[in-house]
């Protein structure tokens, strides 16, 4: 009998269904298939053009699902039904139409004109067999970056969805069957990570992993794959800043910033937990945030009036408690939130207070350490160097926020900063044009743009003699 694991609604704590967990057998079946699928399947050897026709009849169909989708993601991971009915579905389905619509001059490559007597044709193909593991915030975004690539460069996938949040991943797999894309192309498989993430690393018939999650996890693979070489992508943890000037709008950059710190309950690699205000409006600045911070609405993610719900798990709960004694501990000024809130609609459900810590310092836990969950400190700075050297205290580097009127200013402070996406006066701009990804211990390798699609390709130097009467140069070397 199949090993079987309960999905939660971390909203309520109530039992939403249970799914059958891959074993070994399967998992080893499963690499089989796509191994099959791409040394001797259709897939890779499509036209583009049919290629590209399956990825638009995955963005439609997820189109046409998409209030069920929402409905499905904000039950099993707790998010406003805002949040996953604006962002996160229809994001969805634009990346598989825009991967689509470029894939083809993606691949367009120019070959060098060499001086010797020969020809130089450079080729991009596939990879072969990619497992793509996909983290709990955003199951089905991730997951929608990662096969988008994946399939329009031609390769076999296996996708593993978190086993906290599999649900929409499941519903998007059977798009893409109904899409009609070959049997072995594309295998979900829901399995425990600690059981299975070996396996899958260690296969040496998996050409490549691209992982999004924690850096414990992301260790962890790198290991496994050492066993047999293969390429990598990891995306993992992050603790990003957001660097605000005297002279930016305040209204606007406290609304921003409560945007940055507690969208998703803060459950981003993305999130701004570090706010670095300058000291001639750090009091003014604070204050508001603060108050604006209290009045956040907690609540079901059914309804269109929360703004917050709850963490993905009791376990994560836990783990930002932890993360609030430490910082008073070490002294940091706890303002706001820092526990779970006694609404008594709320208490089956795994909700945690918007937190606000202030006069926070670089040596401690929490301007250092990722939380995960909607934690916001809250430091000063008095000059231009010292602003950089905060920003860059740090051994993450996913991302970052400029707030000034002086464009020229937050250009060349961006030039500083040691980090792989930077925002000037905006937060969160995902773009299918632009690449995603970090420096530092926040892994290497791009999601997203023409650099996020050439990920999952390789490179061939095809070199082809052309000297007079075939005889090459390396003709004579040895001849006699």
């Amino acid at each position: 009998m199949k090993e079987k694991q309960k999905i939660i609604n971390p909203a309520s704590g109530e039992i939403i269904t249970e799914i059958a967990l891959a074993s070994e057998p399967d998992v080893k079946e499963v690499t089989a298939l796509a191994r099959e699928a791409f040394d001797k399947g259709p897939w890779p050897r499509l036209p583009l053009a049919e290629r590209k026709n399956f990825l638009l009849k995955i963005s439609q169909g997820i189109r046409d699902k998409a209030g069920e989708l929402a409905k499905l993601e904000t039950q099993n991971t707790g998010k406003p039904i805002k949040e996953t009915t604006f962002m996160d579905i229809p994001s969805s389905a634009k990346t598989f139409e825009f991967i689509a619509n470029n894939f083809q001059k993606y691949l367009e490559i120019e070959s060098p004109n060499l001086e010797a007597q020969a020809q130089c044709r450079l080729i991009r193909e596939p990879i072969g067999v990619v497992v793509l593991i996909v983290p709990w915030n955003y199951p089905l975004l991730i997951a929608s970056w990662k096969l988008a690539s994946a399939l329009a460069s031609g390769n076999t996938v296996i996708l593993k969805p978190s086993s906290l949040t599999p649900l929409t991943a499941i519903e998007l797999g059977k798009i893409i069957a109904e899409a009609g894309i070959p049997k072995g192309v594309v295998n979900v498989i829901c399995a425990d990570a600690q059981k299975i993430g070996r396996i899958l690393c260690e296969d040496s018939r998996v050409d490549m992993i691209s992982f999004t999650g924690s850096n414990t996890t992301g260790r962890k693979i790198l290991e496994y794959s050492l066993k047999n070489t293969k390429k990598m992508l990891l995306e993992l943890g992050g603790k990003s800043a957001s660097i605000i000037f005297k002279d930016a709008d305040l209204e606007t950059v406290i609304n921003s910033c409560l945007c940055s710190a507690f969208l998703n309950q803060g459950q981003m690699c993305t999130a701004m937990s570090r706010i670095l205000v300058e000291d001639e409006i750090y009091d003014k600045f604070s204050a508001c945030f603060i108050e604006k911070a209290k009045r956040i609405k907690l609540g079901m993610g059914e309804d269109f009036q929360t703004q917050m719900g709850p963490l993905i798990s009791e376990e994560q709960r836990k783990n930002i408690l932890d993360c609030v004694e430490k910082a008073k501990k070490q002294g940091a000024k706890l303002c706001c939130g820092g526990k779970i809130p006694l609404d008594p609609n709320l208490k089956n459900g795994f909700f945690f207070e918007p937190t606000v810590f202030i006069d926070v310092l670089p040596q401690m836990a929490i301007f250092q350490e990722e939380a995960f969950g909607p934690i916001a400190c809250i430091s000063k700075f008095s000059s231009l160097n010292e602003a950089v050297s905060l920003a860059n205290d740090s051994n993450f580097g996913l991302a970052g926020c400029i707030w000034t009127k002086d464009i020229t200013k937050a250009e060349g402070l961006a030039k500083e900063l040691n980090t792989g996406t930077i925002w000037i006066n905006t937060y969160g701009m995902f773009y299918n044009e632009c690449p995603f990804g970090g420096f530092k211990q926040s892994g290497f390798g791009k999601e997203l743009g023409k650099e996020g699609f050439l990920e999952y390709t390789r490179l061939k130097n095809v070199l082809t003699d052309l000297s007079p009467e075939g005889k090459p140069l390396v003709n004579y070397w040895y001849g006699f």
